[in-house]
């Protein structure tokens, strides 16, 4: 069985940037090894993100990067949406809506968080592996 992984909003910057600790999760999916996914609301995330400090342009240019490549982007459902309400009513203080979806994926799924968040890490939902930025 294929590892999988979900992938939150600073992993994708961290890629682009370079970052090797990054690099062999997101590039083992093209050789077929792993199953890579990404949830909307989180690539709007990211979206938002690069666009405030390099700009609209070069955003979309990596959103479309993103969009063509082998991750598989996960749109929101209502199984997603109720899981994820759940953990904002016991997180409501701690974790934004984005992490709430994040972590209900991985925990239906069961796919292994990769985040630069130790937030979405110290709430221990569900297996999650920590990039330091």
């Amino acid at each position: 069985m294929k590892k999988k992984y979900v992938l939150d909003a600073g992993i994708l910057a961290l890629y682009f940037a370079g970052n090797k600790s990054v690099k062999k999760y997101i590039d083992n999916v093209y050789d077929g090894q792993i199953d890579v996914y990404m949830l909307e609301i989180n690539l709007a995330e990211f979206l938002y993100n690069y666009a405030r400090i390099f700009g609209w342009n070069a955003a979309l240019v990596k959103h479309s990067l993103v969009r063509n490549s082998p991750i598989k982007i996960i749109g929101l459902n209502e199984e997603l949406t109720t899981e994820a309400a759940k953990l904002k009513i016991k997180y409501y203080n701690t974790l934004s809506l984005a992490d709430c979806y994040l972590i209900a994926f991985a925990k239906k799924y069961k796919a292994k968080i990769i985040t630069t968040d130790h937030v979405v890490k110290n709430v221990n939902e569900a297996p999650t592996i920590l990039i330091p930025i």
